[in-house]
């Protein structure tokens, strides 16, 4: 497996993973539906987001987003998305560790991620707090997402 850039012709397959990924937590079609918008990628966005895929036999197994703030202080954690056959077995910590490192070396000193609620065990396990979270409602269901940072040091 080796991390690389994604490339805007794997938009496709990188959408396609997110939503597998999301869809791994059991939610019902019609919210997927209503996601999809926001969990495809589009060649334009790699092109301008730092992102990385974990690619084994040549085909992407996961992946990651950044989007950093423009003074660079700080960098969102976009997206992070794996394959729900690779979920359980340390790629998710692979490509988190390689999306640390990543705003680090851009200047940022603060990783902020607006989790997946099934996810925030994952981030506090590796180091992420929690700051606060956002309501909002799905189709008349209530949804709180966890806000999370992770402080970026260069031990």
């Amino acid at each position: 497996m080796e991390i690389v850039r994604a490339a805007p012709e794997q938009a496709g397959d990188l959408t396609r993973i997110a939503l597998a990924a999301k869809r791994h937590w059991r939610y019902p079609e019609r919210w997927l539906e209503i996601w999809t918008p926001a969990l495809t990628i589009a060649p334009d966005y790699l092109a301008t987001n730092p992102t990385f895929a974990a690619v084994e036999a040549g085909e992407p197994v996961g992946f990651y987003a950044l989007v950093p703030a423009p003074d660079r202080s700080r960098a969102q954690l976009d997206h992070l998305w794996i394959l729900p056959g690779r979920i359980g077995r340390g790629l998710g910590r692979i490509l988190f560790e390689h999306a640390a490192a990543t705003a680090r070396s851009l200047g940022a000193t603060i990783l902020d991620i607006e989790a997946e609620p099934f996810a925030e065990p994952f981030y506090l396990h590796l180091g992420a707090r929690r700051t606060g979270e956002r309501t909002g409602r799905i189709e008349d269901q209530p949804r709180v997402l966890p806000l999370l940072e992770l402080a970026l040091t260069n031990d």
